[in-house]
């Protein structure tokens, strides 16, 4: 008669902390691996705002600042020409222009200008402006009082609107040398067309007429 061969215990014992160990590494590396593609998904979602955070706050790739008075120091001798400029992505039936192309100004002087919106379809439509300046090595120097940028826009069918900027070149940026040959700034804006508007009440006794120039909050 035959015999069946045996194992022994101690080698099935081993078989089975084999068996263990490997599953408990499957288990550890399919762990490992979940959190890392959590850690890219959650990171997709940050880089955005973090990047936006981190152009305002350095003026990195031409992104403009927000300044909340006039320049402590004023205006000084040294002046520069400021131009304008003006595009809209497609998909927003708008015309945006600008009522001047080029004005030139003292830096520190605060000054306003009027860019013309009209919406040219026969329905309601929104949209928001990027915007940044060149040579991008001055967005940390170029400063924004007031600016239509700021929030959305959501215009009327047909509607047309006055939309102001109010700004100022930091005087700092004559201590920059790299900036010493610097006479022309280019502020450029792109409207992108926004499909689900944030509705806002509209303030009481907020029209689109021209009031004078804009000044700075006190």
């Amino acid at each position: 008669m035959d015999q069946k061969p045996t194992i022994s215990q101690d080698a099935s014992r081993t078989a089975k902390k084999g068996r263990s160990n490997g599953l408990g590494r499957d288990v550890l590396v399919a762990s490992i691996c979940g959190g890392v593609v959590a850690l890219m998904v959650g990171a997709s979602y940050a880089a955005v705002p973090f990047y936006n955070w981190f152009c305002r706050a350095t003026g990195f790739n031409g992104t403009t600042q927000v300044a909340t008075s006039a320049p402590a120091t004023g205006p000084i001798a040294r002046r520069i020409a400021v131009r304008f400029d003006s595009n809209v992505a497609p998909g927003l039936p708008w015309k945006f222009e600008p009522e001047q192309t080029e004005v030139e100004v003292n830096i520190g002087q605060v000054t306003t200008i009027y860019y013309t919106v009209t919406n040219q379809a026969a329905r309601t439509t929104s949209g928001q402006a990027a915007y940044n300046v060149a040579p991008l090595t001055v967005g940390s120097y170029f400063q924004k009082i007031n600016c239509f940028c700021f929030t959305e826009q959501t215009m009327g069918p047909g509607e047309k609107r006055e939309m102001p900027v109010v700004f100022y070149v930091d005087p700092s940026i004559t201590g920059d040398h790299d900036n010493d040959g610097l006479s022309t700034i280019t502020l450029s804006y792109t409207f992108y067309p926004v499909k689900d508007p944030v509705v806002k009440p509209l303030a009481s006794g907020d029209d689109d007429k021209r009031k004078g120039n804009l000044q700075p909050p006190g």
